[in-house]
This record gives C-alpha cells, structure tokens and sequence, in this order.
C-alpha cells in the first residue's frame, strides 16, 4: 500500500481555505470500532472521498469484510486487528499503520461498549462491568490517542475526533457507566486540544443522537421510543450513520484548522429543542 506525499499548511497561518483544504482525499484516517455500526459506514464514505480507511476492530474477520466492500467499490482501506483498552494492542497498530502507510493523518475513535450494556439502576451496576466499560470507552480513547501523537506531532498535522453521546444531556437513567464514559471523552478532549494544538493537531468531539444501525443491541429501542425521541427534534426523523459523514469529513480536514477543543452535536437538534 502506498500513499500519496502531503504538504501541510501551518495551523495558524492565516491562509484562506481552498477547495483542496475540504477534501479527505489521500488522507490516512483510522477509524476504530469500524467492522459494523457507525464506524463501517464512516470506513466505507471516506474510501469514497478517496481517503486510506484504516478499519480497526478487535474482530479481524468483520474488519477484513468492510475493507472487501471497500475495495470493491473502488476505494483502499486496511484492516487492522485492535483491541483498545490493551496498550500493546494499540501501540502494534499504529506501528502496522506507519509501516503499511506510512503517516497518519486522521484519528477517530469511535470503538466503545455500548450495544452489549445492560441498562440497570446505577447501584445495581455490577463493579466488573462498570470497570469494563471505562476501559474500552475512555482508557481505550486515551491510548489511541497517546499512540498516534508522536506521529502527528512530527508531521506537524493531525485531526483527532472523539465520540461522545446525547445521553450526557440527556441524563439516561439506567445508563451511567455509559453517560459516565461519554461524558470523560468530553473532558479528554478540552484537555487535549490544549496539549496538542501547538502542533498543528487539532481534537474535536462528535456528540450524536440515538443512530439506527445494524448492531444487535442487548436492550433495543422500541419503535414508539424512537419515534419520541425523533419528534423532540428539530428534524423530525430518525437519525442514520450517514448524517455522521459531514461533520466528520470536515473535522478531517485542513478547512478545520481553527476549530478544537469542541464538542459538536449532531443529533436533528434534539439539544437545541430541547
């Protein structure tokens, strides 16, 4: 796999944004948690767009599948075999990453415990559970980011998008090791766009609406829930991974320079109706 040499306008030169700054193309973006959900369809548009899709997931055979779909449609993506909350797991990817690839441009870290929570009263949480999910939604985050830094910090260029969820608004009941975990990505990321913006690094945060995807969930909305939850927003319908895209792409690229240590809502204004 090769990748095309990129040149990278400082972060605080001032110059104005061309066409070229809200592209992806050629850019080496990893998408963690990407063999299904959220994260495939992030995979499979910014291979569209012409970017190198990075998918990886602790399941390998899943990850393999998406880069098929991706390479069949014409786009170059590489799957990789992680497990987030292990830090020999993530330093081996990124090393597997520089060596196929050469650099990395894009980080996002979308791999979190959410479609298997049990939903329960917060003093009925089981400790192991609770502890599980804090290592893969926040430790997970932080050691991805720590792995790729060096590498942006040397290229002088890097975009870092974390994802959070509603549910920090919203206050879910039954929820809060998961609206726990979502609402340390938002602290994480303010601290760090503070650390890393010297260096033309950038970390911003995504905070979606509930998205309807293939995943299986242990406890799965019903269809009068979602339709609630659709009518309290602005846009009043259901919320899809695409809707994702934008607001991504944009973060992911040079057009974004100015912009970090912010958490975006892309949920159909639910929070702005709210």
């Amino acid at each position: 796999m090769t990748t095309t040499p990129l040149t990278h306008t400082p972060q605080d030169s001032g110059v104005p944004a061309s066409a070229r700054d809200f592209s992806v193309k050629d850019r080496v973006v990893i998408i963690t948690g990407a063999a299904q959900g959220i994260g495939r369809e992030l995979a499979r548009q910014f291979a569209a767009a012409g970017a190198v899709a990075v998918v990886a997931d602790l399941d390998i055979s899943k990850a393999d599948s998406v880069v098929e779909e991706i390479r069949s449609a014409g786009g170059d993506g590489l799957a990789v075999r992680v497990n987030v909350a292990d830090e020999a797991s993530v330093e081996a990817m990124v090393e597997t990453i520089i060596e196929k690839c050469g650099r990395i441009d894009v980080l996002i870290n979308n791999a979190s415990i959410f479609a298997t929570i049990e939903k329960g009263p917060f003093d009925q949480i089981p400790v192991a559970q609770w502890e599980q999910v804090m290592k893969v939604n926040v430790t997970g985050t932080y050691l991805c980011v720590r792995a790729v830094a060096s590498h942006m910090r040397t290229a002088g260029y890097g975009r870092i998008i974390n994802i959070s969820s509603d549910s920090v608004t919203r206050g879910t009941v039954n929820y809060l090791h998961y609206v726990t975990s979502k609402s340390a990505v938002i602290g994480m990321t303010n601290s760090l766009a503070r650390e890393l913006g010297e260096h033309g690094i950038t970390v911003n945060c995504v905070r979606p609406g509930m998205v309807a995807t293939e995943v299986e969930r242990t406890v799965n909305p019903t269809v009068e829930g979602r339709e609630r939850a659709a009518s309290q927003q602005c846009i009043p319908r259901g919320m899809v991974p695409t809707d994702l895209v934008g607001i991504m792409f944009f973060l992911s690229t040079p057009a974004s320079s100015f912009i970090t240590g912010q958490t975006i809502a892309c949920d159909g204004g639910y929070t702005h109706s709210s």
